[in-house]
């Protein structure tokens, strides 16, 4: 869907990375190998999205460090709509129409990093979960947002990863 609103492969892929979790960075040659593009096209969206405000640079040794900007307006907009793109959202919403007791859903891996691999990572978190209803989900969430899912199930968080959903 969002595909069809940004043309540029390498421009979602950039997004994906620094809107997923705010706690991903990168800097030019590190993002050209992460994401296999040639420097050139990784300078080239880095600078329209640091010139648009979405991103933000810092020097460190030699190095030029981009992030997300959190402070501009649309940081949280930019989020929910890269999530969703990723099906989270969806993902979420699914897991917890009829598992109540889950108390946390962690993002790990790939995902966590901001590397759109095509696989999703997730822990869920929560006592006396149900594995097979989770395995019959997984078929369902795969085919929503045409991503493969594995799940892991826990009864404890190790303070890993991205978390995505946290039970108050």
């Amino acid at each position: 869907m969002l595909e069809t609103l940004i043309t540029s492969k390498t421009r979602l892929r950039i997004l994906v990375k620094f809107f997923i979790n705010v706690a991903n960075n990168g800097y030019l040659r590190g993002l050209a190998e992460e994401l296999n593009e040639s420097t050139n096209s990784i300078r080239k969206e880095l600078n329209n999205l640091l010139d648009a405000g979405y991103l933000e640079k810092e020097s460190i040794q030699n190095k030029v460090i981009y992030k997300a900007n959190t402070k501009h307006p649309l940081f949280s907009i930019l989020q929910k709509i890269v999530r969703q793109h990723i099906g989270l959202d969806a993902m979420v919403e699914m897991i917890l129409q009829r598992m109540g007791t889950v108390e946390n859903v962690v993002l790990i891996g790939d995902y966590a990093k901001g590397i759109d691999s095509g696989t999703i990572e997730v822990v869920l978190v929560g006592k006396d979960l149900n594995s097979e209803y989770i395995e019959q989900l997984m078929v369902k969430i795969e085919k929503e947002i045409k991503r493969k899912v594995s799940f892991q199930i826990t009864d404890q968080h190790n303070g890993e990863g991205l978390i995505i959903y946290e039970a108050t």
